[in-house]
């Protein structure tokens, strides 16, 4: 079609949606370039979504991990506290970022102090590299740290 020709309100529609994720046509769906029945049966759930995501299959392990990952996420669902309090503050007719200021506030050790946990624990490991240690050494000098760690 030339510069001059004016394009269709369904052309310029279609044009509007299509992204570099899925090609869909009659007979034709693809995702991120794999033809759809190439990846059923044959792909995992959680690398379908690395392939989504990332536009190129994972690898074993990187699959593995996504989906360890996605696993450990469901525990709470929706109905997390923090999820739950911002909704609660949402439904009183605050603004946003008070009901989020509500969620951060019940964070801690017990409820989301993974992630600070996780920061200390990957900044232990980035200590031992720095101090010459290969990566292999380094996490398993922490974890052995971590298991000695009294938890109660």
């Amino acid at each position: 079609m030339s510069g001059t020709e004016k394009k269709t309100g369904r052309e310029r529609g279609e044009e509007w949606w299509q992204t570099d994720i899925i090609e869909m046509r009659p007979g034709i769906i693809r995702l991120r370039g794999y033809e759809i029945q190439d990846l059923i049966g044959r792909v995992s759930f959680p690398a379908m979504i690395w392939l989504m995501l990332r536009g190129e299959l994972p690898s074993e392990d990187q699959a593995a991990l996504l989906g360890i990952a996605l696993g450990a996420a469901v525990d709470h669902g929706p109905q997390a506290p923090s999820i739950a309090i911002a909704r609660m503050a949402a439904t009183c007719g605050v603004g946003i970022n008070s009901a989020m200021a509500s969620a951060i506030n019940v964070l801690g050790d017990v409820h989301g102090g993974a992630g600070e946990q996780a920061l200390s624990f990957y900044g232990d490991i980035a200590v031992a590299l720095d101090g010459g240690a290969t990566l292999k050494e380094a996490v398993l000098a922490r974890l052995d740290r971590f298991f000695a760690e009294d938890k109660g």
